[in-house]
């Protein structure tokens, strides 16, 4: 009897030193695969925000095979394929992730930016309005305003730029796109005060400063605006005020505006020079 109970008391033994030993490896292999987890996460992140482009694709394209139920990793191909300039293949992933479960609103706002991207406006018009209209971001207004642009419902245009703006720290391309879209319009005197607007908030971009002085000219305000710029810039503004000028037949100012361009620019500008010798040859024939 004491053999059977000594052989009772080993097999306890045993049987509670295999169930420590399994609790010991559960613990370890769930700390394992919380540093998995997170070195995916670190790696993801770093593939989407930093990775060239269509290596993302690529990164992304094996993980979705990998993980087909991870709607996540359908996010990161899509916008790693926009990244890519492939919008149209963006398009058809963002349809999957609105089309799984645990998709969202915000979602439905990035499907709507990749068929816009890919010139389908018709099919992100559907999209945006089937967004619930409590779902308020400002790429869904930045979105709205330009499918209304599109249509050109230029009250409802102004009205959904007015909001977007209103919804982000970093307005300056919102009123830079709003901007263009009353030169649209032709109405450049509406325009020149977004652009400046623009440019309080982003003093650097050249595309916005370019913009202003093309507003203004076509007022026939052919001088520069007190704004900040390289003198190579400077240059390249006033050669193209001229050409606006000389379009709008003040062929004189434009003249003048040629020969000031060639003068400030830093280096040797050869478009203004050709410009300048047509105009003059012109003239003299």
């Amino acid at each position: 009897m004491r053999h059977l109970g000594l052989i009772g008391l080993c097999l306890c033994g045993t049987v509670l030193l295999a169930g420590c030993q399994q609790a010991e490896r559960n613990k370890i292999q769930k700390e394992v695969d919380s540093i998995n987890a997170a070195d995916r996460s670190n790696l993801d992140a770093i593939e989407l925000t930093i990775a060239d482009p269509n290596e993302a694709v690529t990164y992304f394209t094996k993980s979705v095979e990998k993980y087909p139920d991870k709607t996540d990793q359908k996010r990161y191909l899509a916008k790693s394929l926009i990244r890519a300039q492939r919008p149209t293949e963006a398009a058809k992933v963002w349809a999957d992730v609105v089309a799984a479960k645990d998709a969202n609103n915000e979602d439905s706002v990035d499907l709507a930016d990749a068929l816009i991207r890919a010139n389908q406006w018709t099919q992100a018009e559907k999209v945006l309005d089937g967004i619930p209209p409590t779902h308020e971001s400002f790429d869904r207004y930045r979105l709205e305003a330009m499918v209304a642009d599109s249509r050109k419902e230029w009250k409802k245009a102004d009205s959904f730029y007015e909001i977007a703006a209103g919804m982000t720290t970093t307005p300056a391309g919102i009123y830079n796109n709003w901007g263009i879209s009353k030169m649209t319009r032709g109405d450049f005197a509406g325009a020149e005060p977004l652009f400046i607007q623009a440019l309080r908030y982003d003093p650097t971009v050249f595309a916005t400063k370019n913009n202003l002085v093309l507003a203004r000219a076509r007022q026939r305000k052919y001088d520069l605006p007190i704004i900040d710029m390289t003198q190579g810039e400077r240059s390249v503004l006033l050669y193209n005020i001229a050409l606006t000028a000389i379009k709008q037949g003040d062929v004189s100012t434009g003249k003048g505006l040629l020969q000031e361009s060639i003068d400030s620019n830093p280096e040797y500008f050869p478009d203004a020079v050709r410009a300048l010798n047509a105009l003059n040859a012109n003239v003299s024939n």
